[in-house]
């Protein structure tokens, strides 16, 4: 039943089961084409059997105590922390990742749950006088959160383990059941975690990991069954399943173009190091990957010249050496789309200061200036370690042009101006403002979403559990 780095077959894990059912899904290195291990696509007739198992272990889920669900959590956590050099192994191979990045996402993922644990402690009501008019005299209200029921999570290939996590973690702690679909091009880490979560005394039923097709996918995502969606991914899959979902709740957390602001109060040495990190790390396959900078006209040249300069360092090559910054794109048809984008926006008049051929499944680090607007390395999410650099003549261009966007996801102000940071947070037309780092940046507990195309609600384990949970009104009187 445990899956094993190069194992030859990897169950499915079905309402509290390990089984082989489905299609043959075969699981390859990105970086060299290996063969990791097989699993299976899950088709109607298992998604069938994990939908009908949420249902009926919903009610023994949602009465569980708060310390049973926190406990649960927190042997995950332990579980991750204890199998970390394991799972980070796994995780690279089967995405391609640098295996530093590999090692970060897994020490991420068990925060998510081990403070998902925490928060089930704190699902707080709340006392609320009603004798607010003389009709009312002597009544009381007690507002509680309920769980809403059965959700349907979907995950994407970029983070496989912690964004799976931010789906599985939040609603176990909220004590919901949960069918998560995780990516079919790298299932295998959460596959895994399937095991701990087993270890667990949570209800057969209460989580089922299965990799589906897409049209079992769509079935999942119109079951009524199911009480909410919570979806990462592209914003033109998101927005449609929004519109095929019916009566749940949709929680979408979605692409961006994200922006970086450089004025000319900055510290220039830390901006660039950051966003070079920022525009490249994971190959840019990240949503909030750093797309587009715009540096104040009186430090653009020192700018680029110390960012070109540490973007020439970036390391390409084998994810599992540690010395690797940018590893293999997901698949050679990512690759050939950037390739494409880039070679549209040069024709368009952009110039190229880094950039290269793609090697295969690798894209080398590229920098554009110069690149108009319509171009879609620029107005597009292009999802691959390109970055585009603009010159602006002020702080408030600047800001005018982080919103000129579709998206709106979050945004990097490197500033030492406090009045500017302000004013960042009072004009960006994002879902979150970090301040003297990049877009890139999140920790697992703050929340986290976007505006505009880039999607709705918010994830983060409080603002997730919000999400699954329904408020009631208990509402009395004391006869006086």
């Amino acid at each position: 039943m445990t899956t094993k780095v190069g194992a030859e077959t990897t169950p499915i894990y079905l309402a509290g089961q390990f089984v082989e059912a489905g299609t043959p899904l075969e699981i390859r290195n990105p970086a060299t084409g290996e063969l990791i291990a097989t699993t299976f696509q899950a088709g109607p007739g298992e998604l069938e059997r994990a939908t009908q198992a949420a249902v009926d272990a919903f009610p023994k889920m949602r009465r569980l105590a708060s310390f049973e669900r926190r406990d649960a959590l927190a042997h995950v956590a332990e579980r991750i922390n204890e199998e970390a050099d394991e799972l980070s192994e796994l995780l690279t191979r089967e995405s391609g990742k640098p295996i530093k990045d590999a090692r970060g996402e897994v020490a991420r993922a068990a925060l998510t749950f081990r403070t998902a644990g925490e928060e089930a402690l704190r699902l707080n009501g709340e006392w609320l006088p009603l004798d607010w008019n003389a009709a009312s005299r002597g009544r009381t209200g007690i507002v509680r959160r309920y769980p809403i029921g059965p959700v349907a999570g979907i995950s994407p290939f970029n983070f496989p383990l912690n964004l799976a996590a931010h789906k599985v973690a939040p609603a176990l702690a909220a004590g919901c059941t949960i069918v998560l679909k995780p990516p079919s091009k790298d299932p295998l880490v959460m596959l895994r975690v399937a095991r701990y979560i087993h270890e667990t005394d949570l209800p057969a039923g209460a989580v089922s990991i299965l990799p589906m097709d897409r049209p079992t996918g769509d079935a999942m995502v119109r079951d009524e069954r199911f009480k909410l969606l919570s979806f990462t991914g592209s914003p033109s899959v998101g927005w449609k399943m929004k519109a095929e979902a019916g009566k749940k709740k949709v929680v979408l957390e979605l692409g961006g173009n994200a922006g970086a602001i450089v004025d000319e109060t900055a510290d220039l040495d830390w901006a660039a190091s950051r966003l070079v990190y920022g525009s490249f790390a994971y190959a840019g396959q990240v949503c909030i990957s750093v797309q587009r900078i715009y540096v104040v006209d009186s430090v653009y040249d020192a700018f680029v010249a110390r960012f070109i300069e540490k973007v020439r360092a970036v390391k390409v090559g084998d994810p599992l050496d540690p010395a690797t910054d940018l590893g293999p794109m997901v698949d050679q048809k990512a690759v050939q789309r950037t390739h494409e984008w880039v070679a549209e926006a040069l024709q368009s008049g952009a110039t190229a200061l880094v950039g290269d051929e793609p090697d295969g499944p690798f894209y080398p680090p590229t920098v554009l200036v110069n690149a108009p607007k319509s171009a879609r390395v620029c107005g597009e999410e292009v999802f691959a370690p390109v970055v585009n650099l603009f010159r602006v003549p002020d702080f408030a261009s600047a800001l005018a042009e982080i919103n000129d966007s579709q998206f709106g996801l979050q945004c990097g102000v490197f500033t030492n101006d406090m009045e500017r940071t302000l004013t960042a947070h009072d004009e960006l037309e994002v879902g979150g403002v970090i301040v003297n780092d990049i877009p890139t940046w999140r920790i697992d507990h703050m929340p986290y979403g976007g505006v505009k195309d880039s999607g709705l609600g918010r994830e983060g384990l409080r603002w997730s559990i919000e999400d699954m949970t329904e408020p009631r009104l208990l509402a009395f009187v004391r006869p006086l």
